[in-house]
């Protein structure tokens, strides 16, 4: 039975993915803050971590390792929005979206490179729209993104040779968190809980078309009418997308 690690598995779009594995015959291991409203069994570890605390990732991934008979899949999935002007952000708030959203990525990957390797496996890091664009009110959460694709792109080139996949999934608005935004003083909060999205989709849905786009090897893969649609026109044209950008986004404001 192949064996799939998903960080933030305790969220919507981790219990979507985490299903919809299940259900194709994997066994899951599921790492997040809080796993205490998830039960173990034949195909399903959770394992409570602060992928941020580097001794707790050592720990989770080394149990997840000793656990299963091979690493197979590794989704990098655990984020946080934050939603604010830049002019009302402080740096504390700013490496913490970065402490989780980019470097608990790259830590994870780090301690599952060689059970990867040795699976031949794929790692597949959930990005954003604001991944490969801007996007209004998120500068810290679209740096982490645009980071986050930066390490995953490059990391594909040296995981080649070892018969390593490494792809991407952009989603835009998936209702991970609707009306339970959470949203702390500094503006950070669970993602999908946003109050200005647009043309939300569902985990389940959004889940589906990830794990359509891995069946295809698609080294990126939007997920939703929004991100397609926002992939092909930044490409064509930034300055339109950005200005269609910023009149949808501000207009949510109101």
């Amino acid at each position: 039975m192949k064996t799939a690690v998903i960080s933030g598995g305790a969220g919507g779009l981790g219990q979507a993915l985490s299903r919809a594995l299940q259900v194709r015959g994997w066994r899951v291991v599921l790492l997040d803050l809080d796993v205490s409203g998830l039960v173990s069994g034949p195909t399903q570890l959770p394992i409570a971590c602060d992928l941020t605390d580097p001794e707790q990732l050592a720990s989770a991934t080394q149990k997840a390792v000793r656990s299963s008979d091979s690493i197979d899949l590794v989704i990098y999935n655990a984020g946080v929005t934050q939603i604010r002007g830049f002019d009302q952000s402080d740096a504390a708030s700013h490496r913490m979206v970065f402490d989780i959203n980019y470097f608990a990525a790259v830590e994870m990957a780090r301690a599952l490179l060689q059970p990867v390797r040795a699976s031949k496996g794929i790692h597949l890091a959930i990005s954003s729209v604001a991944g490969f664009a801007p996007l209004y009110h998120r500068t810290a959460y679209a740096a982490s993104k645009h980071a986050l694709e930066g390490f995953f792109k490059s990391l594909r080139s040296e995981e080649a040779p070892h018969g390593v996949q490494v792809q991407i999934a952009a989603p835009s608005f998936v209702a991970t968190n609707p009306g339970n935004a959470q949203e702390q003083a500094d503006g950070t909060a669970r993602p999908g809980s946003a109050k200005d999205g647009l043309d939300e989709m569902s985990p389940d849905a959004a889940a589906e078309t990830i794990l359509r786009g891995l069946d295809k090897s698609q080294p990126m893969i939007p997920v939703g009418r929004v991100a397609r649609i926002s992939w092909w026109l930044n490409r064509l044209s930034p300055r339109l997308y950005q200005r269609m950008m910023e009149r949808n986004m501000r207009g949510s404001d109101k």
